[in-house]
Parts: C-alpha cells; sequence; structure tokens
C-alpha cells in the first residue's frame, strides 16, 4: 500500500482539528472510512483505496479518530478503543461528512469496520447529511445511538464465527435487523458463513494479524461476495 496515493488533509470540528487522509476523483461521490480499532494503519488505508477505485469511482477520506495514535498488539488497541470519546467521534464523521460536501461530493456515504462498524451505524442515526451507510461487523451501544431511529440507508456485514457478544455475533446481527426493520428506512443484513471477525481484511499483513488473535477461516469469496454488495448499494444511493 502506498501512503503516497492520500493526500493529508486538516478538518476543523469544534475547538479541535484532526488529520483526515483522503484518495480519489475530486468530484466523486464522498465516503467516510471509519478505522477498525487498531487506528488508522495500513488496513483501513488499503480498504479507502480499494473504494476509491470501485466503479463509478468514490472519493475516500479516512478521518484520524485517535488523533494519530495506532495499537501494535490486540491489548493497545483495547486500550485506545476504550479511551474513545465515542460521541467527539460521532461529531469527527460530521465534520468528514461535511467537508466532503463542500469539496465536491454532492452526496457522501459512511462506511466502517469494527469500532468504525459500529460508528457507521451511529451516523446514519446521528449525522445529519449522510446518504448511504455499509457497516462491518459491529453495532453501537444503546448509549450512543438507536438503530431504530436510522435515517439513511444502511446495510451491514457480520461473520457467522465473530465471537465479540453484542457486538458483532449473529445475535447482536439479528438484533440490528430487528432495530433497522423498525426505523423504515432500506436496510440489508448480511451473514457470512464460515466467517469470523474481520473477514474483510485480505492483505498478507492482515490475514497474519487475524490468524494471531485465533482467527483462522479462509474469507477470499466472502470479502469479494461483501465487496460486491456494498459496491451496488454505495451506488445504488450516492451516484
Amino acid at each position: 500500500m502506498a501512503d503516497s496515493a492520500f493526500k493529508k488533509i486538516q478538518i476543523q470540528r469544534d475547538d479541535t482539528t484532526f488529520d483526515a487522509y483522503v484518495v480519489g476523483k475530486d468530484d466523486a461521490p464522498g465516503i467516510v472510512v471509519l478505522q477498525e480499532w487498531w487506528g488508522v494503519d495500513f488496513e483501513i488505508k488499503n480498504h479507502a483505496i480499494k473504494i476509491s477505485q470501485l466503479e463509478p469511482g468514490f472519493k475516500a477520506l479516512i478521518p484520524d479518530l485517535y488523533r494519530g495514535k495506532v495499537g501494535l498488539d490486540v491489548a493497545e488497541a483495547q486500550h485506545l478503543m476504550d479511551g474513545l470519546d465515542w460521541k467527539g467521534a460521532v461529531k469527527d464523521i460530521e465534520a468528514s461528512v461535511s467537508w466532503l460536501k463542500a469539496h465536491g461530493s454532492r452526496k457522501v456515504g459512511v462506511t466502517g469496520l469494527c469500532m468504525g462498524g459500529a460508528l457507521s451505524i451511529a451516523s446514519a442515526v446521528l449525522v445529519p447529511g449522510v446518504d448511504a451507510v455499509v457497516a462491518f461487523y459491529g453495532v453501537p451501544s444503546p448509549e450512543l445511538a438507536d438503530p431504530a431511529q436510522a435515517k439513511a440507508p444502511v446495510q451491514a456485514h457480520f461473520g457467522e464465527l465473530d465471537n465479540f457478544i453484542g457486538f458483532s455475533d449473529v445475535t447482536a446481527a439479528k438484533a440490528l435487523e430487528e432495530k433497522l426493520k423498525a426505523s423504515g428506512v432500506p436496510y440489508e443484513v448480511h451473514i457470512y458463513l464460515g466467517c469470523g471477525h474481520a473477514f474483510m481484511n485480505r492483505s498478507l499483513d492482515g490475514i497474519e494479524r487475524r490468524k494471531r488473535m485465533g482467527i483462522n477461516d479462509e474469507t477470499e469469496s466472502a470479502a469479494e461476495l461483501a465487496w460486491s454488495r456494498f459496491q451496488s448499494w454505495m451506488s445504488r444511493y450516492l451516484c
């Protein structure tokens, strides 16, 4: 992954400024891409580049929710996520959506994985101006956002073998589906058989990291299917 693909920018919100990374065509529909609990690392940048290259072309923006910190192991990542100001992160997302709309993107979606997946769904509830959401394996806490109040179309993806209980396991996925049904927005919830958590992470380093976490499933075809669903959902609502 070439960092040189990205333009680093600063975004202002309230009395704070944060870094963000942008890749893709200037006038394309925008997609805010939200990090996993690791932070803005190689894998979320891989995903943003992939999104920018999907037809018909998108502009991907990664806001740095951890302000430069990156977790190198599970304990660090857990510590960083535990320390996150989730409501502040939602404000970062709102500022990122506004930045994209002010810089050539007529419509803007939000996507994210793990922690970012939960924040994506929260943004469908809490962030005005979001036109579509695709969330991967994460649901927000009831204190942060109630998906039954979603105002933007939501597509969500989960692994059948995910064991993050209450956050991204099958029970959480099915509860999310009931909430989205109640919201009245268009929605899809997909569960991928034989897949564990973080099944979209298909880089060599990402696969190795999942193995260190004890996740050894083979998810190439599931990731491809999820990307095709992502593409059709974002194209439908943003293009």
